[in-house]
This record gives C-alpha cells, sequence and structure tokens, in this order.
C-alpha cells in the first residue's frame, strides 16, 4: 500500500493561514489599541505617581525659600532636579513601552490587546511575526509620534491607506496588522 500524506497537514495550514492574512478592521484595531493604551497608561502612571510627589516637594520647598527671602526673585520650575526626574519618567515610558509593546510584538506578534480582539502584527512581505528590530522601530514611531501630538495624524492615516491599511508606525517597520 503506498504512503499517503495526512488530509490536513499542519504545516500546509500554517502556510495557508499565513497567505491568506488580511488587514484587521478599524473597529477592532481600535478597540486594542484603546486596551493597551489603558494598559500602559496605568504601569507608567503607577511609575509616575511617585515621581510628580517628588518634583511637587521639591518645587515646593523653592517657592518657600523664595518667599523667606523676602525679595521678588525667580523660581525656575525646570532645573536639574526636575528635568532628572521627568527624564525619568520618560525612560519609564520608553522601557514599560519596550515590555509591554515591542517585545510581545516580536516574540508572539501581538500584544494583550490585539489578542483580545484576535490580531496579529505580521511582517508585510513574510507574513510571520515581525523582528525585535521591527517591533522596536514600530513602538518607538508611534510612541514618539503620541509624545509630538502627531499620533492622531498617525493612527488617523490608516483610515486612508490602501491595501494593507497602515499607519505610519506599521509602514516605519514594515508590517500590518492582521484580523
Amino acid at each position: 500500500m503506498p504512503w499517503k500524506p495526512p488530509v490536513d497537514d499542519p504545516f500546509q495550514r500554517l502556510a495557508r493561514d499565513q497567505a491568506s492574512a488580511r488587514p484587521a478592521g478599524l473597529g477592532k484595531r481600535f478597540a486594542a489599541r484603546l486596551v493597551d493604551n489603558l494598559v500602559l497608561g496605568a504601569v507608567v502612571g503607577a511609575a509616575a505617581i511617585p515621581l510628580t510627589v517628588r518634583a511637587l516637594d521639591h518645587i515646593d520647598r523653592k517657592i518657600t525659600a523664595a518667599k523667606e527671602t523676602g525679595e521678588t526673585v525667580t523660581v525656575w520650575l525646570l532645573d536639574s532636579t526636575t528635568g532628572s526626574l521627568l527624564g525619568a519618567l520618560l525612560a519609564a515610558f520608553l522601557l514599560l513601552g519596550f515590555l509591554l509593546e515591542a517585545l510581545p510584538t516580536a516574540k508572539w506578534g501581538r500584544t494583550l490587546g490585539k489578542k483580545l480582539f484576535g490580531l496579529d502584527v505580521r511582517d508585510i512581505e513574510s507574513h510571520e511575526t515581525p523582528s525585535l528590530g521591527a517591533a522596536l522601530r514600530r513602538w518607538l514611531v508611534y510612541g514618539v509620534l503620541g509624545l509630538v501630538v502627531l499620533g492622531v495624524v498617525n493612527v488617523l492615516w490608516c483610515l486612508f491607506d490602501r491595501p494593507w491599511r497602515q499607519c505610519w508606525h506599521d509602514k516605519a517597520a514594515r508590517t500590518f496588522v492582521a484580523g
């Protein structure tokens, strides 16, 4: 009796699934991004509270010291202490963003929000999960554009982009979101 290949070869099924990936719907993408932003915001917010308390205490001490001199003096709110605390907050944002966004995207092709809504981030050419470099580039472009208020244009870009519905961070990393 000749050998017959299995009727549903799991490797062929995986190859078919990758080849049939289509861009995700915008509603699911928005919901997944909302979950991801809430998680990241909560974790960064928890790190920001002690830094903010220290900065406000420092500023309050400077204002009190200025009042005690009895003279009119300029009190700078941004000095080396508050600047270093702001830098620590930015570093926490970048580190936690790497741990919650870039690393899961490179390892599994999805973040927590994308997993909840059944979405995957895939390489535009191979349809595999993106490399760590691509996932990091994707997160940095998204994060930096969000910090400089261009994030709205970045996110709205996928409304007009065809055929893959890529935002600028997807274009920078050569990825798309499949659903």
